[in-house]
């Protein structure tokens, strides 16, 4: 079998990522993403291709010998972005530690090289593989020379031979160089025959072969403005077919055979750690001599002697376990569960120490309490929460590795553990062993053990052990409580409320069909801008989003020309009530408990990346508050039996009274220390008028300037919003900013911060990164600005909710009441209660909820009672 050669092209590799990916960089500010993208490239070759030999070439310089022949070679190309050109050190250094072979030659271009070293392990008897973004190396396709051409970024791989080439081209691979110097490359500067592109010039060579057989045909080629072109630009023609044509024959230092692929395993995974970069390390295993032993999380230091449990059992606890715990102090508990919530249970549980994994069946489950109930212990688990479902009570010195890697970054997807894995072991969490091989849960009890020490420390690092044990932890057992306790919702109700729904969106449905017609489809973008600019001939507004298919007819872009034609009204209704329809109403009758008769949404706590809850199955977050049809929803949930009533406490505009605490702006800490109308006083001061002369639309602007202002809206986003020019928009956030100084120093304060640390943080310590802050790219950059403003906000809005959850719960439980929370919805807690205890509870539940902080201005909560939800909001 033939040795595989894989050569890539470093320079073009790097081009390909570095604008393919966000700007990435690590919490010191060195840039990343083009390496990272080079890195999961290599990673996916590696795996893909199993080469036996691999190098990298790159360019040396700007300067090479095709400069000599024509000076302005590559002459208009842009200067490599600072953020791409820092990285190629940073390459050198990967590669190095990767133990691939990387040439660069004076005088050259890494094509030459590729195209050398592609050619002599042809000759050599392998099978030569040229890995590039750039086109030009398709000319070296041949025997045993194929091209693996990186599209859209460096996701998706091409193989060219000569078969691919000739079918797409209809010529040679050699003949690349003849189209080159036919119709020149602008990307390169490289002249060619004006007037003739690549049809023109592919139709030639089939009939001429080479740009020299056209010129000895000259005479037979139809056409008067072509002929007199490649008349007077024959000398740029050959000068730009031999600025084309790669070298091939370069003299290197190097063989083919000298690239064997030789990873420096500990140097590598430190490598990964310090550029903080998420990349599996298992595609270098294989080259890696003498792994057994070694253990992936050496590079960060707290784990360096972790082996993984060393035996594994099954059929019990046994005591050799319990000893290994008392020894090492802690104990990771993974299992396999089955049902949902409130009948979730354990299939099966592996319960590990660094020495030994024990596999429990359920009916072993009960030699674990010694174990759980010592507070000495550590406890680290994956999924606290489900623990607690499942009947598993851990309380007492637990560490919860999903929290834990939440708050370190909180906008990852998941915290799986196959991600965190990758993420801080790189992949791997032991040297994997027949034995362990046995089962998943060993696997990933082993992954915990080595996670936790290096979680912990990040966490004291970065100053976030306090909200982890103060919020995050004590929260768990709250929400699994709450998840418990479900909500009842009538299906009665439910089953006439659909029927109802059903009825308007068919009447909708007939109206819209009286303008546009029976065929007509309000659900197909294609239809619809069909109907909308073709046929009834509204101009899309300037700004409309615009793909290959046409102008968007996106929510955003019917409100925009919502005053062009009755029907736009009528097809925002019909969207609005069919997507009601299918996210709540025809969903929710399978979400109910056959044997509770509620519905138990789950609430999740590590999905948002201010720290705010989510709610699915269903979300019971996204129900619309102000709209008739959201009270319908709301009205369906009721108390259910052995309760009287529902009971909302809401904290009123607790962002607003952050950013006063934030702040300090005189005019929002004097209107809520004396319980003024925030929304007022601003209007009064925007629009300089008493606050007595405050008119309701006055109000309604400013209510606007307020809360946009918060999420760092712009004089556009305003003037949309609030249906007025942009001129107005601007002058009012400019006069917003100059009555409200502390408000403006505050934005422009955070957004410095940010700018110098990459990072925000919140009053309680939740912390944001913002990579995208250094970005050169400006909505990026704005983005990221965006996001720092409103994440001290909103993050600590939802720390103090958080907060507000865990005392309300302590204090009813201390009052004994049989009430109970059963939902969080942003500011919101919904409490089912009994009349025996309503007044009390609202007394306990609003003083726990305006004590929980200590503000500049004080938190208020409102509190609201009735007979369903929509009642009590």
């Amino acid at each position: 079998m033939k040795k595989r050669f894989l050569v890539i092209d470093g320079s073009s590799l790097m081009y390909r990522a570095f604008f393919a990916l966000p700007l990435l960089s690590t919490s010191t500010g060195i840039f990343t993403n083009a390496v990272f993208g080079f890195s999961k490239m290599l990673g996916k070759l590696l795996e893909e291709y199993k080469p036996d030999f691999m190098a990298v070439a790159l360019d040396k310089g700007r300067k090479t010998f095709r400069n000599a022949m024509y000076e302005a070679y590559k002459g208009t190309r842009k200067p490599t972005p600072a953020e791409l050109s820092s990285q190629f050190a940073l390459l050198q250094d990967y590669l190095q530690v990767a133990g691939i072979q990387v040439l660069e030659e004076e005088n050259y271009e890494a094509d030459d090289i590729l195209g050398s070293l592609a050619k002599r392990a042809a000759a050599e008897g392998m099978e030569a593989y040229i890995v590039t973004g750039d086109r030009d190396a398709l000319q070296l396709i041949g025997d045993n020379v194929s091209v693996l051409f990186t599209k859209k970024g460096i996701s998706n791989i091409v193989c060219y031979d000569e078969a691919v080439f000739e079918a797409e081209y209809g010529l040679k691979p050699m003949q690349l160089i003849d189209v080159k110097g036919l119709m020149g490359d602008t990307s390169d500067n490289i002249p060619g025959v004006p007037g003739i592109g690549q049809k023109t010039a592919i139709k030639l060579l089939q009939d001429y072969v080479s740009v020299e057989g056209v010129y000895a045909h000259l005479e037979e080629i139809s056409g008067k403005k072509l002929k007199e072109n490649l008349t007077e630009n024959k000398d740029k023609a050959l000068l730009s077919k031999s600025l084309a044509t790669i070298r091939a024959d370069m003299a290197l230092s190097v063989a083919p055979a000298d690239c064997r692929i030789t990873p420096q395993k500990s140097e590598l995974l430190a490598f990964y750690h310090t550029m903080e970069m998420k990349v599996p390390v298992d595609p270098f295993f294989p080259y890696i001599e003498e792994t057994s032993g070694e253990m992936a999380a050496e590079n960060h230091g707290t784990a360096t002697s972790f082996m993984g449990p060393k035996s594994i059992q099954t059929g019990g606890v046994k005591e050799a376990l319990f000893q290994s715990v008392k020894k090492t102090g802690s104990v990771v508990f993974c299992a396999a569960f089955k049902g949902q919530v409130p009948e979730i249970s354990i299939e099966k549980l592996c319960v590990a120490s660094d020495e030994i994994a024990a596999i429990a069946e359920a009916e072993d489950i009960k030699e674990l309490h010694p174990l759980i109930e010592d507070e000495e212990i550590t406890k680290i688990v994956f999924d606290l929460k489900t623990l607690l479902h499942a009947g598993i009570s851990i309380h007492k010195n637990v560490f919860s590795i999903d929290l834990a890697a939440y708050l370190l970054e909180p906008s990852a997807a998941s915290y799986t553990a196959e991600e965190l894995a990758a993420t801080y072991l790189n992949g791997r969490a032991f040297d994997v062993n027949s034995q362990l091989q046995a089962t998943a849960l060993a696997e990933t009890a082993s992954i915990g053990l080595a996670l936790y020490p290096i979680l912990k420390e990040k966490l004291e690092v970065q100053g976030l052990e306090e909200i982890y044990r103060m919020i995050e932890l004590p929260l768990v057992p709250v929400l699994a409580e709450m998840e418990e306790n479900g909500i009842y919702l009538d299906p009665v109700a439910l089953k006439a409320e659909t029927a109802a729904v059903n009825q308007e969106v068919i009447t909708i449905q007939k109206r819209i069909y009286d303008v546009a017609g029976e065929g007509f489809n309000p659900n197909s973008p294609k239809q619809m801008r069909e109907f909308l600019f073709d046929r009834l001939g509204i101009i899309p507004p300037p700004g409309t989003p615009k793909t290959k298919s046409g102008y968007s007819t996106n929510a955003e872009v019917l409100e925009s020309i919502r005053n062009a034609h009755p029907i736009i009204d009528e097809i925002l209704s019909y969207r609005f009530w069919t997507k009601l329809k299918s996210t709540y109403l025809d969903s929710m009758p399978a979400l109910i408990s056959p044997s509770t008769h509620r519905i138990h949404t789950r609430l999740n706590q590590t999905v948002t990346a201010t720290g705010r809850l989510s709610s699915s199955e269903p979300n019971l977050q996204n129900i619309p508050v102000r709209t008739e049809a959201g009270r319908k929803i709301r009205s369906l949930f009721k108390p259910g039996e052995g309760y009287d009533c529902l009971l909302s406490a809401d904290y009123s505009q607790i962002e607003l009274r952050i950013l006063a605490h934030l702040s300090e702006d005189e005019n929002f800490l004097y209107a809520f220390t004396h319980e003024e109308d925030i929304h007022a006083r601003t209007a009064a001061e925007v629009f300089g008028v008493p606050m007595e002369e405050v008119t309701g639309e006055l109000r309604r602007r400013a209510k606007a300037v307020n809360f946009g202002i918060i999420y760092g809206i712009s004089d556009f986003g305003l003037s949309r919003d609030l249906q007025i020019p942009r001129s107005d928009a601007a002058r009012y956030i400019e006069s917003y900013f100059a009555k409200c100084k502390g408000v403006k120093n505050f934005i422009d304060r955070i957004v410095e911060e940010a700018h110098q640390k990459g990072y925000v943080t919140t009053l309680f310590g939740r912390r944001r990164d913002l990579p995208s802050i250094h970005s050169k790219n400006f909505n990026q950059r704005s983005l990221a600005e965006r996001m720092a403003m409103n994440t001290p906000i909103q993050g600590a809005a939802a720390d103090i909710i958080k907060l507000a959850m865990i005392k309300v719960s302590a204090e009813m439980k201390k009052h004994a009441f049989k009430s109970r929370i059963l939902l969080q919805v942003h500011d919101e807690l919904v409490i089912e209660a009994i009349d025996s205890e309503v007044e009390a509870v609202t007394e306990v539940v609003r003083k726990a909820m305006e004590t929980v902080a200590e503000l500049r201005v004080p938190l208020k909560v409102d509190v609201h009672i009735g007979k369903d939800w929509a009642e009590a909001k």
